[in-house]
C-alpha cells in the first residue's frame, strides 16, 4: 500500500468532502479520508489495482480538482490564503454595492409611514415596467461575482450530488427566473405582477453569502496558525564553510556531512552536532521552554532553533524532510488532516442531507402551493427559504475545526498530538501507566548522600578507572579527580586502587570491612550505598540513585485530581520500585518486568476494562506504547519510542501527561458543542423555513434572513472553535 496527500481545490460543505470520500472508498484496494477544514485527502492505495493519476481523474469527473501539493515555502502559502481572502472580500464588497440600493429600490415603496425619499421615474405605481428592469440591471452583476455559486451547483446537481451550492443556486434562481417571468407579465400589461419581484432577495442572499464565506476564510486560516508558525520558523539560507571560507547557500543546497557556521542572533538551518564553539540555544520551538540550553562540541542542534548567544560550527547530519523540525510539521499535518471517530456521525448525516433539504422544499412548496390555493409567491418564499437555511457548512466545520486547533494548541506547547483519533480517544483515559528509568526519573545514576568525611573525591578517584554507570555519577559528584594506581575491579564485589599513598576500596559492604546493615535506611528509600574504606578501615557510604524528576510528583497529583489511576511498570527489583512509587504517590506498582512482557502488563489492564495510557522513553517500550489505547512518549527518548507513540512530550515533563488529557477533554467538549449547535440550527430552522410556525399564526421567515442565518451558523462554529486558542491548563502549563 503507498500512501498520498491531494490538494482538492472546490470543496465549499461538508456534503462534498462526504462525497469525494465515498467515492474514492468505493475503489477497491482504497482507502481515504477528506478534511474539508484543510482542502485534503489522505489516500491509501494499492498500486497494483489503480494508479495515483486514476484517482485524480476520478475526482475531477466529480466536479473538484486534485493535485498533489508541491512543496511551497511559507510566505507563498500565506500569500495564496490572503489572496483568497482579498478576492471574496472584494467580490463581497461590489455584490453589496449592489444589494444595497436593490434592497433599497425593492422596499422602500412598502415603507410608507417612513416616507423615504424614492425617486418618481421608478415609482411602481406608474413606471412598474422601469422599476422592474432597473431591479433586474442590479441584480445581474450581483449574480456575476456569485457565479461560482452556479456553475459548482448545477453541475453537482447534474452529477446527482447536490451541495451547498446547489442549495445556493436553486432558491436564488427560482427567485431570479420568477421574477424574470412576471416581468415578462408587466411588459405585456399585468401590472400587478409588480408585487410579485423576488429580484432584492436573490441578490441580497448571494451578497450575505459571500460575506458568510469571507468570515469563514479569515477563520479557518486562524485555525491552522501553529503550523504556520512552525514553517515560518525554518532559515532561507545557511553559512557553509568550505576550506575556510565561508559562504551563504540556499537552504536546500546544505549537504549531509557540510560544515554550517551560524552566528548570535541566528537560526539553525538543519540538524547536526557541534564541532566548534560554545553557545546557548533557544530550542523553545521544539520543546516549549523558553530557557535557553548551553551547547558545546559534540552536543545536537535543531533545525529552526535560535542561537543566543557565541558563534558555533557544527557538521550537518540531518537535511529536508529528515530534521525534527519537518518531522514535528508532518506529525502535525497528519493530526489536522485526520478524523477523529466522532466526526462519522457528521459524515454520514452530511452525505444525505442535502438531497433531503431538496426534498424538503419542494414538499413544502407544493404542499403551501395546495393549501394556499395555489398563491405561487407565498410557495416559492418557503421553498427558497428552506434551501437558504439548511447549512452542510456548519456540520463540515465542527469536527475538524477543533481538532485543527486543539493540535495546533498542543503543538505550539511541546505536546505532539498525532491524529484525530488519538486527540479524541485522550479523554477517556482512566489509566496512565509511567515507565520508571528516564520517565519518573532522570534516568541517570546521582549521588545523593555521602556519609563520612573526605571519601567522595578518593571514591571518584578510584571509580575514574571504572566503567560502571554508578562510578561515572561519583566521577561527576566529585570536585576534585587525583591520580590513581594499581587499579583492581574485584567481581561481584567493587573496586580498590591507590589514591595519594592510600588504599581505597569501594564495593559492597563486606568489601570495604562494613556492616550490611549501615546501608538498609539508604536501600529503603530506593537508593544504592556504596561502602567506601581507606588503609581497610572502614571510611563511610556514598548513596547513588536514579533521582525522581522534580515534575513527576506534581504530575501525577495532577492526574489524581483527575480522577485517573497511576500505575509504574518497571524491571528494577520491589523495594527500589516501592520507594519511588511511595515518594510521588503512585497507586500501582509493575515491579520487575521484563522488557518483553510490558505490553502484556498494559493489556491486562485493558482486560480490567480501563483505558490504558502508556508513558515512556525507551525502545522497550515501544511495544507497550502501540499497545496502550493512548501511547506518550517522552521527547527525550528514542525515536522508536516516538515513532511509536500517539502523543509526543517534547519538553520531557510528566506535567504535559495530565495537560495533554484535559487538552483532549476540551476539544471532545467544544466538538460536541460544535455538532450540537450544528444539529440543533438546522432542526429548528428548517421547520420555521417550512412554514411550520405560520400554519399556528407565528411569522413566515423570510429568504433574506434564512441567508444571514445559514451564514452566521458556519462562523459561529468556526468562532466556538477558535475558542480552543484560549485553552489554560489547570495546572498551569498551558
Amino acid at each position: 500500500m503507498e500512501s498520498q496527500v491531494l490538494s482538492i481545490r472546490g470543496m465549499t460543505c461538508a456534503a462534498c468532502s462526504a462525497r469525494i470520500e465515498r467515492t474514492l472508498n468505493k475503489i477497491e484496494g482504497v482507502s481515504a479520508t477528506v478534511n474539508l477544514t484543510t482542502e485534503r485527502a489522505r489516500i491509501e492505495f494499492n498500486p497494483a489495482e489503480v494508479t495515483l493519476q486514476a484517482l485524480i481523474e476520478r475526482i475531477e469527473k466529480l466536479g473538484y480538482g486534485a493535485e498533489v501539493p508541491k512543496p511551497k515555502a511559507e510566505d507563498a502559502d500565506a500569500l495564496a490564503k490572503r489572496k483568497e481572502i482579498k478576492t471574496l472580500w472584494t467580490k463581497f464588497i461590489v455584490s453589496a454595492a449592489f444589494s444595497l440600493p436593490l434592497l433599497y429600490i425593492a422596499m422602500a415603496p412598502m415603507i410608507d409611514f417612513a416616507r423615504l425619499p424614492f425617486p418618481a421615474g421608478l415609482d411602481p405605481m406608474h413606471f412598474p415596467l422601469r422599476y422592474a428592469l432597473v431591479e433586474l440591471a442590479l441584480v445581474l452583476p450581483i449574480i456575476g461575482v456569485g457565479y461560482r455559486f452556479y456553475t459548482v451547483g448545477f453541475k453537482a446537481l447534474l452529477l446527482r450530488s447536490p451541495n451547498m451550492d446547489s442549495l445556493i443556486a436553486l432558491g436564488t434562481t427560482a427567485a431570479v427566473l420568477y421574477s424574470v417571468y412576471n416581468t415578462f407579465q408587466i411588459a405585456g400589461g399585468g401590472f400587478a405582477a409588480a408585487e410579485s419581484l423576488y429580484f432584492e432577495t436573490a441578490g441580497v442572499i448571494v451578497t450575505l453569502i459571500l460575506l458568510g464565506k469571507s468570515l469563514e476564510a479569515v477563520s479557518k486560516g486562524r485555525t491552522s496558525e501553529a503550523i504556520k508558525k512552525l514553517m515560518g520558523l525554518a532559515p532561507k539560507t545557511a553559512i557553509v564553510s568550505q576550506n575556510g571560507v565561508e559562504r551563504e547557500i540556499p537552504i536546500e543546497e546544505v549537504e549531509i556531512g557540510d560544515i554550517v557556521v551560524v552566528k548570535p542572533g541566528a537560526r539553525i538551518p538543519v540538524d547536526g552536532s557541534v564541532i566548534f564553539g560554545n553557545t546557548a540555544i533557544d530550542e523553545s520551538m521544539l520543546t516549549g521552554e523558553s530557557m535557553p540550553v548551553d551547547k558545546k562540541a559534540g552536543d545536537a542542534v535543531y533545525a529552526a532553533s535560535l542561537n543566543t548567544t557565541g558563534t558555533i560550527q557544527f557538521r550537518a547530519e540531518k537535511i529536508g524532510a529528515d530534521t525534527a523540525l519537518a518531522r514535528i510539521i508532518k506529525l502535525v499535518e497528519d493530526a489536522q488532516g485526520g478524523k477523529a471517530p466522532i466526526a462519522a456521525l457528521a459524515d454520514r448525516v452530511s452525505g444525505v442531507f442535502v438531497p433531503a433539504v431538496c426534498g424538503i422544499a419542494s414538499l413544502a412548496g407544493v404542499a403551501w402551493f395546495i393549501g394556499t390555493g395555489g398563491d405561487a409567491k407565498f410557495a416559492l418564499t418557503i421553498f427558497i427559504s428552506v434551501l437558504v437555511i439548511a447549512c452542510p457548512c456548519a456540520l463540515g466545520l465542527a469536527t475538524p475545526t477543533a481538532i485543527m486547533v486543539g493540535t495546533g494548541k498542543g503543538a505550539e506547547n511541546g505536546i505532539l498530538i498525532k491524529g484525530g483519533e488519538a486527540l479524541e480517544t485522550a479523554h477517556k483515559i482512566d489509566t496512565v501507566v509511567f515507565d520508571k528509568t528516564g520517565t519518573i526519573t532522570e534516568g541517570k545514576p546521582t549521588v545523593t548522600d555521602v556519609i563520612g568525611n573526605d571519601i567522595l573525591n578518593l571514591a571518584a578517584s578510584v571509580e575514574k578507572l571504572s566503567e560502571h554507570p554508578l562510578g561515572l555519577a561519583l566521577v561527576n559528584a566529585a570536585s576534585e579527580i587525583r591520580p590513581a594506581t594499581e587499579f583492581q575491579s574485584v567481581t561481584g564485589m567493587g573496586v580498590r586502587a591507590v589514591v595519594d599513598g592510600k588504599l581505597v576500596k569501594v564495593g559492597r559492604a563486606a568489601f570495604a570491612g562494613a556492616d550490611d546493615k549501615e546501608g538498609d535506611a539508604l536501600a529503603e528509600q530506593g537508593k544504592t550505598p556504596l561502602f567506601v574504606s581507606i588503609d581497610d578501615v572502614y571510611g563511610g557510604i556514598i548513596a547513588v540513585a536514579d533521582v525522581v524528576k522534580p515534575s513527576s510528583e506534581a504530575a501525577i497529583g495532577k492526574l489524581h485530581e483527575m480522577g485517573v489511576e497511576v500505575a509504574m511498570i518497571t524491571g528494577d527489583n520491589g523495594r527500589t520500585a516501592a520507594a519511588i512509587a511511595k515518594r510521588v504517590g503512585i497507586d500501582r506498582v509493575l515491579a520487575e518486568v521484563l522488557p518483553q512482557d510490558k505490553s502484556d502488563e498494559v493489556r491486562k489492564l485493558q482486560a480490567e476494562g480501563r483505558k490504558v495510557a502508556m508513558v515512556g522513553d525507551g525502545i522497550n517500550d515501544a511495544p507497550a506504547l502501540a499497545r496502550a489505547d493512548i501511547g506518550m512518549a517522552i521527547g527525550s527518548g528514542t525515536d522508536v519510542a516516538m515513532e511509536s507513540a500517539d502523543i509526543v512530550l517534547m519538553r520531557s515533563d510528566l506535567r504535559d501527561v495530565p495537560t495533554a488529557i484535559e487538552l483532549s477533554r476540551a476539544t471532545i467538549r467544544n466538538i460536541k458543542q460544535n455538532l450540537f449547535w450544528a444539529f440543533g440550527y438546522n432542526v429548528i430552522g428548517i421547520p420555521i423555513a417550512a412554514g411550520v410556525l405560520h400554519l399556528f399564526g407565528g411569522p413566515l421567515l423570510n429568504p433574506i434572513f434564512a441567508a444571514a442565518a445559514m451564514s452566521l451558523s458556519s462562523v459561529s462554529v468556526l468562532t466556538n472553535a477558535l475558542r480552543l486558542k484560549r485553552f489554560k491548563a489547570s495546572g498551569g502549563r498551558i
